[in-house]
């Protein structure tokens, strides 16, 4: 059987970026609600409920952007040229965010300043992460297989929304972890916030999409050209469904429903990602084959991916296994 090599690299890193915006998702969603818990014991039970697991969840962003550069280097370089300050923003963001989170039990002095910084940082990257997909989504300028675009080109009314849509959908996140991983007071905030953000995060999707079928590129008839439409619209609908049963499940007071109903959000969005830009990397700008690493590195690679991914999700499963069960009042597992 012949196996196409790039596609299943380009399958890789997909999984991998997927794997690292819903598991580095929550935890950056804790981020963003942080100021609104109490200072103290609240504060304290929310991030420890990710203590032991959110560094681990960054090991998806390096494997996925490793990948990409290995795997499509020329699509590497044109996204870091043409999106080089949101980028930028994101990883010092990530770094800002990881020395607060350490900084606040080492330095109690200044923890009102660190709680501050941890926030940030979280609002930061996730924002940076919105507006990078949304560039992707609308468009990168390719010309003699290079970065043909401005330096600006990246900031549109389309990629402040995604942006925008990104906090909402990693806030959800968080809240939907902490009903599950906490009690008490916790808890109860954590109910009241979730619907919230579920009804930005539908709406934000309702008005991507609605606007990315009116992109220059070929998305309207991937969408509704017939026979494809037949396929295509059951992810709106699927969307519908899954939102209406996420709201529910918060109104009886689910605890594990709701974040496993948020992550089948992100996943039809996902879905729907693929639906619009696959064959394209770069949608209108460079395609999969177009811009794959020749075949003997890919499959040279493809060994060290087929050991080390096993690996990764054995240590990550193990790891979430550990650390099973809900924070309690005091802040421990």
């Amino acid at each position: 059987m012949n196996i196409d090599i790039t596609l299943v690299w380009a399958g890789i890193i997909l999984f991998a970026v997927f794997a690292y915006v819903v598991m580095d998702g929550f935890d950056l969603g804790i981020g963003i609600l942080f100021p609104v818990f109490p200072p103290g014991r609240g504060r304290d039970q929310a991030i420890n409920s990710i203590a032991p697991v959110w560094d681990g969840n960054e090991t998806w962003l390096v494997l996925g952007g490793g990948g990409l550069m290995a795997a499509f280097p020329l699509v590497y370089g044109v996204i870091m040229t043409a999106l080089y300050p949101p980028i930028i923003a994101m990883v010092l963001a990530l770094v800002f965010r990881g020395v607060a989170f350490e900084a606040r039990w080492r330095d109690p002095g200044h923890r009102r300043w660190w709680d501050v910084a941890f926030t940030a940082g979280s609002l930061v990257a996730a924002f940076a992460q919105g507006i990078i997909l949304g560039a992707l989504v609308q468009g990168i300028e390719v010309g003699n297989r290079e970065y043909a675009g401005g330096w600006l080109d990246w900031l549109t009314p389309f990629s402040l929304l995604t942006g925008a849509c990104v906090v909402a959908g990693y806030a959800l996140l968080g809240a939907a972890w902490l009903v599950w991983k906490t009690d008490g007071e916790t808890q109860a905030h954590a109910y009241r916030l979730a619907p919230r953000f579920a009804v930005a995060l539908l709406a934000g999707i309702a008005a991507v999409s609605a606007m990315t079928i009116g992109l220059e590129f070929d998305y309207h008839d991937r969408w509704m050209a017939y026979p494809q439409v037949l396929l295509t619209a059951q992810v709106p609908l699927l969307v519908a469904i899954i939102g209406y049963a996420l709201l529910r499940s918060l109104r009886k007071r689910r605890e594990l429903a709701p974040f496993l109903l948020s992550l089948c959000l992100f996943a039809l969005t996902f879905a729907g990602l693929c639906i619009s830009v696959f064959p394209d990397l770069v949608p209108g700008g460079l395609t999969i084959h177009e811009a794959a690493a020749p075949e003997s590195s890919l499959r040279f690679m493809l060994i060290g991916a087929v050991v080390l991914i096993p690996i990764i999700l054995a240590y990550t499963g193990w790891s979430y296994w550990v650390f099973r069960g809900k924070v309690g009042h005091e802040g421990y597992h």
